[in-house]
């Protein structure tokens, strides 16, 4: 006759002890910890925007910088137009990044093609 065996254990109890046996980090820590880096990042960068603050005034955060700013100020820079092995080195983006940035700008006009693989500001 077959034995009859206890309650089985469920795949979740199993993943959560070995978790906590193993001192694995659970989503809701990693999220606490993001947050936390969040505030610390936050900080630093009020600190060095606007040094110390008098009663009342708290500086204004300045507008973070975009990747499609950064590709279109570089074009801009350039008189004669750049390449995209040029952009891509200036830039320091991948490759499908900055073809997506640039059909992006092609495409709301910011940026002309002037020949094959070089763009200008229009």
């Amino acid at each position: 006759m077959s034995r009859k065996r206890g309650k089985g254990i469920s795949f979740d109890a199993m993943v959560k002890f070995f978790m906590q046996n193993y001192n694995i980090p659970t989503k809701k820590d990693v999220d606490r910890l993001m947050a936390k880096l969040d505030r610390l990042e936050n900080l630093i960068l009020a600190s060095m925007a606007g040094g110390g603050h008098s009663k009342g005034q708290m500086g204004r955060p300045k507008a973070a910088v975009t990747a499609v700013d950064m590709v279109f100020d570089t074009i801009k820079r350039s008189r004669k137009g750049l390449g995209f092995a040029d952009i891509q080195t200036k830039t320091g983006f991948g490759e499908k990044k900055i073809r997506n940035i640039i059909f992006r700008l092609n495409k709301i006009g910011k940026i002309k093609r002037k020949s094959r693989g070089i763009y200008v500001a229009a």
